[in-house]
Order: C-alpha cells, then structure tokens, then sequence
C-alpha cells in the first residue's frame, strides 16, 4: 500500500516535452510495482527511506537524494525497504525531443540512476503541479513552466563533479562532455570526442585543460570511474560487469585505474561501503 497524490493530465498543447502525469507516495514497508512496463518516461525521485530499483538485470540498491529513471516499454520492477520504506515524487513525461532532454542530464538506457542534492526545490516543484489540476490554458502554461523548472533542478548535478560556468560557455567544452556523459560506457577515445565535436585533438586538449583543468581522456576516466563507484555502491554487478558497464573492456585495466583514483581495489571499495552502511 501507498499514500499517494497523483495529478492525470488528459492530454497536452505541447510537443517537444510535456508532462502526463506527476505525484508523491508515501510507501509502506514492501510496497512493490512491477514487473511492469509503461508507456511513458518517468523519473522517480527519492524524498526520503530507500528501496530497490530493477530494471532487466541490473538491480539498484537506493536511498534518499538519489533517483531512476523509467524508460518507456522497459520492463521494471521497483520495491520499498521493509524497515525504512521510502517516500517518492515522480514525473511522467514525452515528447518529440524528451529523451534528448534526458540526455542531457546524463541519463540514457545504460545510465538510469541520478543524484540530486535539491530535495526541497523538487518537492516544492512537484506539489506546485499537483496544485494545478483544472487544465484550463493558464494551467497548462504554468505546468510546462514547472516541467522545465524541474529539469532545470536536476541539471545542476548533471555536470560530474562540477564544470564550471566559464566551462559553459564554450560550445565545444558542452557538446563533448555531452558526448562522453553519453557514451562512456563503449570504447570510445579522444579522437572519436573531437571528431563528434568537429575540432582536431590538439584543440580539444587545450580547451579541456583551460576550461576544466583536466585534459579529455582524464575527463572520460573521471567519468568512468565516478559511474563505476556508483554501480559498486548500489548494484549486485560483479567487477567484470562494473568494468564493462564503464567502457573498460579489460578488468585488470579498470581495477588498476579505480586503485589509482579510489586507493582501493574495487572489490574492497565495495566491501567497505556495505559495512559502513549496515548491508543497506
């Protein structure tokens, strides 16, 4: 069971995004949906508890601040905690250009799991659309406002581990670490960035290390292994399947790396995690 406020949207003026339906749930212990596929994407954020998040065979162990994403026709299967249930706001959504929005966060079918340290902003947001339930004409404005006051929120930790406002700036700076954020996952080098950016190499360099101090390849490892830390942290994957997921097609290469970074090897970067959070 669920206590729930859910606002239904019958239909939408808008094309390139717009909102179906959002809502919060203040689950009990167990409370389960799925296996189930939907029509829609939705984001499910989490307020508060922790539960799991499974969608074909990764399963995600999560907690309050983090949240999923729900493609649509995936099948998913999501349940809260038995002693510290959560509490969720969702957002259903399409669109002409939605997943590219998506994208943009960082979120595609290889990387459904966001964090977000803007709790109240969220919950503020969300209670605002359920508030507006008459879908007259000023409503719909107001609500496709507040769609994009959403994601607006979530893209302010879209950037890992903070790119800068000079970074910002610079297109080609945005569209290759959009590309990485996207794509990190496969085996993808600097020469394939700068030819999606349509610069050379040697430019690429020089505008990573003068806008983010960091040149592209150290970027795209940074990435890697942030992504990496995330799936040791919440997921059953084994090592191999951490360093696949993370673009490296070698386990010894990707363990030496996460040493470099973490000073651990990543099975015992996992090891203490889960004795720190009491087998959360």
């Amino acid at each position: 069971m669920e206590d729930a406020h859910v606002l239904q949207l019958p239909g939408s003026k808008f094309e390139d995004l717009y909102l179906c339906f959002c809502g919060v749930s203040e689950c009990e212990p167990c409370h389960s949906f799925g296996p189930a596929v939907r029509p829609n994407y939705i984001l499910h954020y989490i307020l508060s508890g922790k539960g799991i998040y499974q969608v074909g065979e990764r399963k995600y162990k999560l907690k309050e601040g983090q949240g999923f994403l729900i493609e649509p026709e995936a099948v998913t299967f999501y349940q809260a905690d038995a002693k510290e249930p959560w509490t969720y706001l969702w957002i259903g959504f399409a669109g002409t250009h939605a997943e590219r929005f998506l994208q943009d966060l960082g979120l595609n079918s290889n990387q459904h799991i966001f964090q977000s340290g803007y709790k109240e902003e969220l919950q503020r947001i969300v209670l605002r659309m359920l508030e507006n339930n008459t879908f007259s004409q000023t409503h719909q404005f107001h609500l496709q406002s507040l769609l994009y006051g959403f994601f607006a929120v979530l893209m302010r930790d879209a950037q890992t581990e903070a790119v800068s406002e000079e970074a910002r700036d610079s297109v080609y700076v945005k569209k290759a670490v959009n590309f990485i954020q996207n794509n990190y996952f496969r085996e993808i080098g600097v020469s394939e960035i700068a030819e999606h950016v349509c610069v050379s190499r040697s430019y690429l360099y020089k505008i990573f290390i003068k806008n983010l101090q960091v040149s592209p390849k150290g970027f795209l490892t940074r990435l890697r292994l942030v992504r990496a830390r995330e799936l040791l942290e919440i997921t059953e994957l084994s090592v191999e399947g951490v360093a696949m997921s993370c673009g490296y097609q070698d386990v010894l290469v990707f363990s030496k790396a996460f040493k470099q970074k973490m000073g651990m090897p990543p099975s015992h970067y996992r090891r203490m995690q889960r004795g720190e959070r009491n087998g959360f």
